[in-house]
């Protein structure tokens, strides 16, 4: 008896409490002048905002076709997810990719393809070589791209670290300094310089030649960051979220607070001056120097060219990494996220050209990067012009990655992104290291495939001729006769 009267109780209790929660917010949206539909329909209208926060989570899952979704649809992150764990890309009763749409890409197949004696494994390409004390020899096609500890968590990092030491790939540490997660794989590392010089910089917040030269003991190369894809002419952005008390101690600025790069270099403000500080970085470390950039039309290029001939061959950046404006594995405004720099289509067949034509292209390697995160794609960069293909986001599905896109909010459901450690808890390194060993292999792999059925030894061997693209009426055009090869320009080097 006494238990009933205690549950009436509660559910009296309970009841009440829960009118007055109504109560509360029927007064408060009907008095608010921020929102129409809660001043009209107070109560029942925030299930609008409830369903509008989760539908973009919703229609990966029950609404979208398995080619339909962005920035990367569900067959896309299938694959992606196959090679992770070793799986195979095996399918079966065909394929959902439409080869009548405009982009579709269709390689060449050889009526003679390579037998498996005949192959050859695909050589590494050194970078620097001949112009720096330490040049880097770099062994795998695929590699890491750039992703800051900050914008990534400490178990991403850890994961990364020793699974690209695992797969034979390089690991680029991203804008935001040199963390010791970085170091824990004891594989090949990049270090970025991004416009803020996090990881390089002293009190004062100037580039400081000791810390350069402490790094230089442990990183392969050094990166100059001009923009990326995500954001051209913005500098990186941090949410104070996501600042830690260990990732501002990192990066040297106050934990807590937005962490917002300058737009650009302030002591690089035009090619020339580049160029000097390529040299000056290379002198000073004796490691090979490249620049990252995104492209927004052919100034830039021509303009490197002219340069290097009037300076000298020992001045060019070792290695050139271009983004695409589709690239982004972290937060950027919109506006710039949506419409600014050109997509790696038609960035990298340009950039190889003006390379070609400058009579550059075996000086400076060319690393290819945005939205290359499956084996076609990156067979594509190689066809085109391309050395190696960097690719973040890639990585990230191969670290479980579910594109939940919270990577700004600092609630990534798979500990990818996020430094709340209950959410970390999700990624467990032992475990993921693996898959990004396996993701690196098996991308590597089936590139090696891809050639081989164009009937040539291996992927370095891939040209434009064995890849071909749809077009908008439905028929596929040769990539060498989209882009045809150019011819070296004369040049005469003024003194």
């Amino acid at each position: 008896m006494m238990r009933d009267v205690l549950s009436y109780g509660l559910g009296t209790l309970i009841g009440f409490a829960l009118m007055l929660v109504v109560l509360f917010l029927f007064v408060s949206d009907i008095t608010q002048k921020k929102h129409g539909v809660l001043r009209s329909y107070p109560v029942i209208g925030h299930l609008r905002y409830f369903f509008e926060q989760l539908g973009e989570y919703f229609r990966q899952y029950f609404f979208s076709g398995d080619r339909d979704e962005m920035p990367f649809n569900r067959a896309t992150r299938a694959w992606v997810y196959r090679l992770a764990k070793n799986e195979g890309g095996v399918i079966g009763f065909g394929s959902t990719y439409d080869l009548r749409q405009p982009g579709a890409l269709v390689f060449v197949n050889d009526p003679f393809p390579v037998l498996d004696e005949e192959r050859l494994p695909t050589p590494s390409l050194a970078l620097g070589e001949g112009y720096c004390k330490l040049p880097f020899e770099a062994r795998s096609i695929v590699n890491v791209s750039g992703m800051s500890y900050g914008a990534i968590s400490a178990p991403a990092v850890r994961a990364l670290s020793r699974g690209a030491a695992l797969g034979g790939c390089w690991l680029d540490t991203g804008e935001g300094g040199l963390a010791p997660y970085h170091l824990e794989g004891g594989g090949d590392l990049i270090m970025q310089i991004g416009t803020a010089k996090y990881g390089v910089r002293d009190p004062q917040g100037n580039v400081s030649p000791e810390r350069l030269m402490e790094l230089a003991k442990v990183v392969k190369a050094f990166e100059i960051k001009l923009s990326q894809g995500a954001k051209p002419g913005k500098g990186g952005v941090l949410p104070g979220r996501k600042v830690t008390a260990e990732i501002a101690q990192i990066r040297g600025i106050p934990p807590g607070r937005d962490s917002i790069s300058p737009n650009r270099h302030r002591d690089i403000a035009n090619v020339n001056e580049l160029l000097e500080r390529i040299a000056w970085l290379r002198e000073l470390t004796g490691r090979p120097v490249g620049v990252k950039t995104a492209i927004g039309g052919w100034r830039f290029m021509n303009e490197l060219g002219d340069a290097v001939h009037r300076k000298g061959l020992e001045f060019a950046p070792d290695f050139l990494v271009i983004d695409g404006g589709e690239g982004g594995s972290g937060a950027a405004p919109q506006a710039l996220a949506d419409h600014m720099g050109l997509s790696i289509d038609e960035a990298l067949p340009r950039v190889v050209d003006a390379l070609i034509e400058a009579g550059l292209k075996q000086r400076i390697r060319v690393v290819a990067s945005g939205k290359l995160v499956t084996s076609a794609r990156a067979a594509w960069a190689l066809c085109v012009g391309a050395d190696f293909v960097n690719t973040a986001r890639g990585f990230m599905f191969s670290l479980g990655c579910i594109q939940a896109l919270r990577c700004h909010t600092n609630t990534c459901p798979t500990g990818v992104t996020t430094h709340q450690k209950r959410l970390q808890r999700a990624l467990v390194v032992e475990e993921k290291y693996l898959r990004v060993a396996n993701y690196v292999n098996n991308m590597n792999r089936e590139i090696d495939m891809i050639a081989h059925s164009c009937g040539v030894r291996h992927a370095r061997e891939l040209r434009r001729e064995h890849v071909r693209i749809v077009q908008a009426g439905g028929q596929s055009t040769a990539l060498n006769m989209l882009y045809p090869y150019p011819e070296p320009k004369p040049r005469v080097r003024v003194a």
